[in-house]
């Protein structure tokens, strides 16, 4: 009897204690790590990874568990791992994905498990506005939005005649629209290839018969990286514009090298950022990793530490209600600076026109030449019905 009377107090006495006390924050993290677009969850994986080394690996105040999983850049596979993540490892926050379509897999699973999902890059105009969810929130931007940039400098340069090219996806078709959203000119062709196309040989020789005085072009990762070499063995670099966005940056330049000096692109950040965090982070990351950090990576440090502050002012992970508030007012310090969420928790954020340049070290990267917009919002968070 006496031996279950202590059982019983000491039971009473681990209710009575703080839930963050006997707790741990379990988010599961859905990224691309296998082969050529690995280079880009690998960057995202790092970067969420040094925020939580920051943080003592404590993601607000609360010892926290981080599962990653490779999504192979399959749907099946990435659904599966979701729902893995939800119901089997119970997490409080799903973080992912790097690719449009990946995200579009794992959305229903995570959100109707009534489980935070934060997207880290995957932006896609189908959550933005009608479709938009209490429980989704993204850290990048708005898939378009990197491309309207890119239409208003190819008006801004006076291009006449644009040829464009993307992969068929649903980021692909949303690089499409938004540049022609803001895009003057006369559109030589539009050109989607498959995901993980290889030979350009084709598409090149449609550039080169096209007459057209630029290049638009959305492709991240591998695609990217054998596009730009086939496109500078042409010859056709030297002879029109090259306006990009995912095509040459930090998860491209360590393999396109001088091919890519030069060429155009734009987005929300560069890791030549003037300001003291971003200096910071910079250098940490190059310390730990070795390599230079592009976007991908930044914007999976911003959302640990979204999480971070969203947690703490909450008190823990209990009251969702709280939590989500918490996360819907970002009171973080980007890497970015300026950062808040708009109605359809999409990021309202500065935007630059960049260029390839290499360093001293022979290290290669973007860097900011001008900002093109301050503080802007996507155009589908007018159709999005949640509010302000």
């Amino acid at each position: 009897m006496k031996n279950l009377l202590i059982s019983s107090a000491a039971a009473l006495a681990l209710l009575a204690a703080p839930a963050m006390a006997a707790e741990t924050l379990k988010i599961g993290m859905v990224v691309t790590l296998s082969g050529p677009p690995g280079a880009l969850g690998n960057q995202a994986r790092d970067g969420f990874q040094l925020a939580m080394e920051e943080l003592d690996g404590k993601i607000g105040g609360m010892e926290t568990e981080l599962i990653l999983e490779d999504d192979e850049l399959k749907a099946d596979v990435a659904q599966s791992k979701a729902r893995s993540l939800v119901e089997r490892d119970d997490v409080d926050f799903v973080v992912g994905t790097i690719f449009s379509n990946m995200l579009q897999a794992i959305y229903k699973p995570v959100i109707s498990s009534d489980t935070f999902l934060i997207s880290p890059n995957a932006g896609p105009s189908t959550f933005a506005g009608r479709n938009c969810n209490p429980d989704f929130f993204v850290t990048s931007y708005q898939n378009n939005q990197n491309f309207e940039v890119l239409g208003k400098i190819a008006n801004e340069k006076g291009y006449k005649r644009v040829f464009m090219l993307a992969p068929n996806y649903q980021a692909g078709k949303d690089s499409m629209a938004g540049f022609k959203q803001n895009y003057e000119g006369e559109i030589a062709d539009e050109v989607f290839t498959p995901l993980g196309h290889k030979d350009f040989s084709a598409e090149i020789a449609r550039i080169s018969d096209s007459e057209a005085d630029a290049l638009f072009i959305f492709m991240p990762g591998g695609m990217g990286v054998r596009f730009v070499k086939q496109f500078s063995a042409s010859g056709l670099a030297d002879k029109m514009a090259f306006l990009s966005a995912f095509t040459v940056d930090e998860t491209t330049l360590p393999a396109q090298k001088d091919d890519a000096v030069g060429m155009n692109g734009a987005t929300n950040w560069a890791p030549d950022l003037d300001n003291e965090q971003t200096k910071a982070f910079v250098a940490a990351f190059e310390e730990k990793y070795g390599y230079i950090p592009g976007g991908y990576a930044m914007q999976a440090y911003d959302t640990a530490m979204l999480i971070d502050s969203a947690v703490s002012k909450a008190g823990g992970v209990e009251d969702r209600d709280a939590v989500r508030a918490a996360l819907k007012e970002a009171d973080f310090q980007s890497l970015r600076g300026d950062f808040s969420f708009n109605n359809n928790h999409y990021p309202v954020q500065d935007f630059y026109l960049l260029e390839v340049v290499k360093r001293d070290d022979g290290k290669y990267h973007t860097s900011i030449i001008e900002k093109v917009y301050d503080d802007y919002a996507d155009s589908y968070a007018e159709q999005c019905e949640m509010g302000g």
